[in-house]
């Protein structure tokens, strides 16, 4: 299994309980003790649960965030976006802004993307990507 890194769905579904997620991260805490978030990730999720006032829902996401890693964006992720960001428009495959600072900060972190949507990631060369929502493990 490959070091990875949670995109915001994943980390939902996972928060939701679905089955196949549940046990992808199951078996990468075995493995690596610690899950990979990105910085963008935390503010999506904090930022939707907020909007819904979904308390409960919060408070599950920040003891996870607490006691895992949550990966900054640095100058140096934002440098390797800018490249990403003008091979994929000049291939004519452009990428949303946060999903392409989270497969930056993956990038920049020798990390795999575990997402959901796979079609998102995968204009990105060099980034490996994983749908852990129908894989059967990661």
């Amino acid at each position: 299994m490959q070091p990875t890194l949670l995109d915001t769905d994943i980390v939902s579904f996972y928060l939701r309980g679905e089955p196949n997620v549940v046990r992808c991260v199951e078996q990468y805490l075995k493995e690596y003790g610690k899950l990979n978030l990105s910085i963008l990730s935390y503010y999506e999720i904090v930022s939707g649960l907020k909007f819904k006032d979904a308390r409960k829902q919060l408070d599950k996401f920040l003891r996870l965030a607490t006691n895992n890693r949550i990966l900054p964006l640095t100058i140096e992720t934002c440098d390797l976006a800018g490249e990403v960001y003008a091979q994929t428009r000049k291939q004519g495959t452009p990428i949303d802004d946060i999903d392409l600072l989270i497969g930056s900060i993956a990038l920049q972190n020798n990390l795999a993307v575990a997402t959901h949507n796979v079609t998102h990631y995968s204009p990105i060369n060099g980034l490996a990507v994983y749908d852990w929502t129908v894989l059967p493990g990661p």
